[in-house]
């Protein structure tokens, strides 16, 4: 779980949530919406009609100058903005259509909202990705624009802009100097993955790419002669290929600059329409691990000078991308020397993100006590809930939310084709059937505990996990049972706790926001090339 969308730096505050239930809940006249589609198509577009209020007096107080951009959804904050949906087939330029604010909305309906001044946009998700990725390319958005509630009628909001694609090879704002300065080296360095499976595109019945980038470290043409170790590497949940740049640059100027060792870097996108596939193998989304492990990696190979064997191959990646690269290592012991998993999603479904998958009676939204299941924390601040999450999810759309891609990737397949929910969206009951089979197929630490014997030889000793003892989304839990359990089992393996970090600060040491990873890149090289005398730099 690794959000994809800026985190506010401070606590608004708007409570939407806890003002609707003050409220009494008589019934009240549903408010409608009107939105157009102006000058920004030229041709019908269709999509999930989104609309989002916030407001007006937090949201200027937030922004820079008191300009407000966007008003959008914070996932850490999930009760600030009320968004409204419905899906729209066909809306041609000039044609206006209806949203009942009312009707599909979180976290209430826009007629309980106090009186007050607030800020709408409407979003026409065009690509129905906007649960993974937010707004982006090809998604036709209005102005801004101000309201007061309550009101008898409400303004016609102008679709009025398409968004653009992203540039390539662009930082953010907060990248380094280190970063931008490596960024046209790393681009020279970098070569771009665009590789078809037959497996995988034999499951879907047409053609399915992998993509990724192959990262060359810097003295790779002058050193025509030598192999090299090689890092697969792959993002948390909400990132994809064109937000690799980052990484790439960071990795290509740290080794650089002797901080890391020269190796070949394979930056992998597990993103897919239905969110993260996580590399697994998968009734809903397909074999994702064989075509990895057995058509993608010997391609890669062939092409490249690198170690070839297991000893040389190594895993890193975080939230999700922790998840994957362990699953792959205890999926695929015998490919893969180590991996270095942090702040995995969890390990173990005893602690599922603070839901137990093992009780008969089990609750997504509630604890066996029945109180509510946090899901979300900052500074031992519970932010957001089980619930607001997955109701939140819902109103943005059915595919690619984080909780509707765990569907994806562990449920088992419904006779509808879809994956069938581990949790009842309304109620939060978790489904046994479901839950046994999550559990049976996908449960590390059970499968270590059930295959441990046949395991042990190919993988004691390659299992590193790292997760900070206050992550922002519970995951030192499921850690610290699937330490339990390789401890029980006398495992070699290493299961580190980071105090007080959290999700989004692990791999911080001082002011090298990247420290983490370097150090465990020399860990990596140690194994790869025992006998080395190349050691990090002094600090």
């Amino acid at each position: 779980m690794l959000l994809r969308r800026p985190v506010a730096a401070a606590l608004l505050g708007l409570a939407l949530i806890g003002s609707a239930q003050a409220r009494n809940d008589a019934p009240v006249a549903h408010h409608y919406v009107q939105v157009q589609l102006g000058g920004a198509q030229t041709a019908p577009v269709g999509g999930r009609l989104l609309l989002f209020v916030t407001s007006a007096a937090a949201a200027k107080a937030e922004a820079k100058d008191g300009k407000v951009e966007e008003v959008d959804v914070n996932p850490l904050h999930p009760d600030q903005t009320l968004v409204a949906a419905r899906e729209v087939a066909r809306l041609a330029p000039g044609d206006t259509v209806s949203l009942d604010a009312d009707d599909i909305a979180f976290p209430g309906p826009l007629a309980k909202l106090p009186a007050g001044d607030y800020l709408v946009q409407a979003v026409l998700d065009a690509n129905h990705n906007y649960n993974y990725s937010g707004r982006g390319a090809g998604d036709v958005v209005s102005e801004v624009t101000p309201v007061h509630l309550p009101a008898a009628t409400l303004p016609v909001l102008q679709l009025s802009r398409t968004l653009p694609a992203r540039e390539a090879w662009t930082l953010p704002p907060s990248a380094s100097k280190d970063m931008r300065d490596a960024m046209a080296a790393a681009r020279e360095h970098a070569q771009p993955i665009d590789f078809v499976s037959p497996a995988l595109s034999a499951f879907w019945g047409r053609p399915i790419h992998m993509r990724g980038w192959v990262l060359l470290p810097p003295d790779y043409e002058a050193k025509k002669a030598e192999r090299y170790p090689v890092v697969y590497y792959t993002h948390g949940f909400g990132g994809g290929g064109d937000r690799l740049y980052g990484p790439i640059a960071n990795s290509y100027a740290a080794t650089a600059k002797g901080e890391m060792p020269p190796m070949i870097w394979v930056f992998l996108d597990e993103s897919s329409p239905t969110g993260t596939h996580e590399f697994a193998d998968s009734v809903n989304n397909g074999p994702w691990g064989k075509a990895l492990t057995e058509e993608l990696i010997p391609s890669l190979e062939k092409q490249y000078r690198m170690d070839g064997k297991a000893r040389g191959r190594f895993l890193n990646g975080h939230s999700s991308g922790g998840w994957a690269t362990l699953w792959l290592q205890t999926r695929y012991p015998k490919v893969f020397g180590g991996t270095w998993s942090t702040s995995p999603d969890p390990s173990d479904f005893h602690d599922f993100t603070g839901v137990d998958l093992y009780l008969s009676d089990a609750n997504a939204f509630r604890k066996p006590d029945g109180s509510a299941n946090p899901l979300i924390r900052d500074k031992g601040k519970v932010l957001a809930t089980f619930e607001q999450y997955a109701k939140l999810e819902r109103v943005l759309g059915e595919y690619g939310g984080q909780l509707a891609s765990f569907d994806w990737v562990f449920s088992p397949r419904g006779a509808d084709g879809r994956p069938q929910p581990m949790f009842d969206r309304d109620t939060g009951a978790v489904d046994p059937a479901v839950a046994a089979y999550w559990i049976e197929h996908y449960d590390i630490a059970h499968r270590l505990q059930k295959e441990w014997p046949a395991l042990k030889p190919d993988l004691d000793g390659k299992i590193h996990l790292i997760v900070g003892t206050a992550d922002t989304f519970y995951l030192d839990g499921a850690a610290h049972r699937l330490k339990a359990v390789l401890d029980g089992l006398h495992a070699k393996a290493e299961v580190r706790f980071i105090p007080d970090r959290t999700h989004f600060d692990l791999y911080v040491q001082g002011d090298d926001r990247w420290a983490l990873l370097k150090q465990i890149t020399w860990e990596m090289y140690g194994i790869a090339r025992p006998g080395s005398t190349l050691k990090p730099p002094a600090k």
